[in-house]
């Protein structure tokens, strides 16, 4: 048996790092190409269990990478668009659509001549890469192209790296090693390599010069099942306790069908080999990766609801203030978009509790009520800075959204969002500043002040009132109408209550101090009224709509 140096290991090095930046080429031209769409494919695939399994299936088959889409999972689900259990779904779709490429290799990849087939592409898409604008959608395609041909040029590499050195070797010795070695040595491969793909490239090359046997090939794919897990694993070790989530849901699923199918690899052999009698052993090890993915949808689809329960109740953090924003990158501005949006209408009903708290109005959303226990048994100024600081960290992820914002249309909808912000961060200041006389008045043996009080309580009460049906709307045309209405009780209960103080009697007992006090008082209410309508006017309409309120609101800009 010839040694060491009669292994070409950096024409197999080579191979393998051609192969890796083919891959990385075809997943970043893709994600430019059918990002957006395969986001909203994926979107509306997920929806239901079976069809989210179906729809991992065929867009982890259109991208050919899992990573990419257990990717789009850590923003969904981190998004509030995807629950748990769907995002669960998907992840088992996408393992078995992970196999489609090593169908494709196994099936065409060995009998097609690299030097008439992927060099001619290779050259060609590689010169339209470095002679064409980035912008243009032909780029992109060239850079498809460029990549996909790099994957079978770097199999080429990788087959002829072991040939040389499997002709002169005998591989019998390896019959004598248990099947587990092999299942570590898979794992240990992908975990190196951070790509199953990968893996299973080096596995088809190396069983097409006859180096390895389809029993031990199959024991190395199930270590790369595990070791696939790790790329994902090591993303959420700093990340959200949604990411964390998911990569351990992920992780799970992948180890335990590895156990389970371990203990069944001699049956599956047989089976693949005598009952369903696959010849040719590169279609057998792609059909026995298949098998093995779609029989952990099998194993784990009945219980995917009790699954993410379970993983719900990993990694909670309830001091953690935002719960949308956090999940989400900055650079998936679709994304942001939409856990912005959902963090905003969250800001919106905090700004509403904590105003109830100050005049101790009962919640009218005991549902919001029991989801933010921990915000509702806090004291009043607890409540402010809680709220506060998710003003801070929702203005710093504006901050790094902006830049990576593009279209028009999106950066207006930024900035009506974070005008509702700065409104709802003002109404609160408003509220907050209040407080001292909001306790003095109620806390009065001056009946005067007393029934101030109450009567501003009861005011408050109606249009918290008015505000709750407003947000819980669906109907969007009815939006301005009724901020019109609410917004024109604001200006006559100001007007009517400015005129009641100077002209009312009973106020004339009252001494400078305590009227000077009343007027404040009543004023800081109107602000608070009006910052609170402008944020939800921000977060409701549109533009044009906007643009229509702003036009006889006085009090719109803060």
């Amino acid at each position: 048996m010839l040694g060491f140096t009669s292994f070409d290991l950096w024409r197999v090095l080579t191979g393998v790092a051609i192969f890796l930046l083919g891959n990385n080429y075809l997943e970043e031209s893709l994600k430019s190409l059918v990002g957006r769409r395969s986001k909203l494919l994926l979107k509306k695939y997920a929806s239901r269990k079976l069809s989210a399994v179906s729809g991992g299936v065929i867009i982890t088959g259109i991208l050919q990478s899992s990573s990419i889409v257990n990717m789009m999972l850590l923003a969904f689900v981190g998004a509030g668009i995807l629950s748990m259990q769907n995002a669960l779904a998907v992840t088992l779709g996408a393992n078995l659509g992970s196999t489609i490429y090593n169908w494709i290799v196994a099936l065409i990849g060995f009998k097609l001549s690299i030097e008439s087939f992927a060099y001619p592409i290779a050259g060609i898409a590689g010169i339209l890469l470095v002679s064409l604008n980035k912008e243009k959608a032909l780029y992109q395609w060239s850079k498809f192209l460029f990549g996909f041909s790099f994957l079978f040029v770097g199999l080429d590499f990788i087959r002829l790296g072991i040939e040389a050195y499997v002709a002169h070797t005998n591989f019998a010795m390896l019959a004598g090693y248990p099947s587990i070695v092999f299942v570590l040595a898979g794992f240990v491969i992908t975990a190196l390599l951070q790509s199953s793909s990968v893996t299973i490239a080096i596995l088809l090359s190396a069983m097409y010069v006859k180096a390895i046997s389809l029993y031990s090939a199959m024991a190395i794919v199930l270590g790369s099942e595990v070791g696939t897990t790790l790329k994902l694993i090591l993303v959420s070790i700093t990340g959200t306790p949604a990411k964390k989530r998911l990569a351990l849901g992920n992780f799970l699923i992948n180890f335990i069908n590895t156990i389970f199918i371990f203990c069944l690899l001699t049956p599956i052999y047989r089976f693949i080999t005598n009952t369903v009698t696959i010849s040719n052993n590169l279609i057998a090890l792609v059909f026995f990766q298949s098998l093995i993915n779609f029989i952990s949808i099998l194993i784990f689809m009945p219980f995917l609801k009790q699954f993410g329960k379970f993983l719900e109740n990993r990694f909670i953090n309830i001091e953690h203030q935002v719960k949308f924003i956090d999940k989400v990158s900055e650079k998936e501005p679709d994304l942001a978009l939409d856990a912005l949006e959902r963090e905003i209408a969250r800001f919106l009903q905090l700004v509403i509790a904590f105003c109830r708290n100050e005049f101790q109005i009962n919640s009218a959303n005991e549902i919001f009520e029991q989801k933010e226990k921990d915000f509702h048994e806090r004291s009043g100024m607890e409540m402010y800075n809680y709220i506060k600081e998710l003003h801070g960290n929702m203005h710093a992820f504006f901050i790094r959204l902006q830049g990576n914002i593009l279209s028009e249309d999106t950066t207006l909808q930024l900035e009506m969002y974070m005008s509702a912000l700065r409104n709802g961060m003002y109404a609160t200041k408003s509220m907050k500043d209040s407080h001292h006389d909001i306790e003095q008045l109620r806390n009065s043996s001056n009946d005067i002040k007393y029934e101030f009080y109450v009567e501003t309580q009861k005011k408050i009460a109606v249009f918290l009132t008015d505000i709750d049906k407003l947000l819980s709307n669906q109907n969007k045309t009815a939006y301005l109408e009724q901020l019109t209405n609410i917004y024109n009780n604001v200006q006559n209960g100001y007007s009517q209550t400015l005129q009641k103080l100077y002209k009312e009697v009973s106020y004339i007992h009252l001494d400078e101090m305590e009227l000077s006090t009343l007027i404040n008082f009543n004023r800081e209410i109107f602000t608070f009224l009006n910052a609170l309508l402008n944020s939800i006017k921000d977060y409701l309409l549109d533009g044009n709509d906007a643009a229509g309120f702003d036009s006889f609101n006085e009090f719109r800009k803060y």
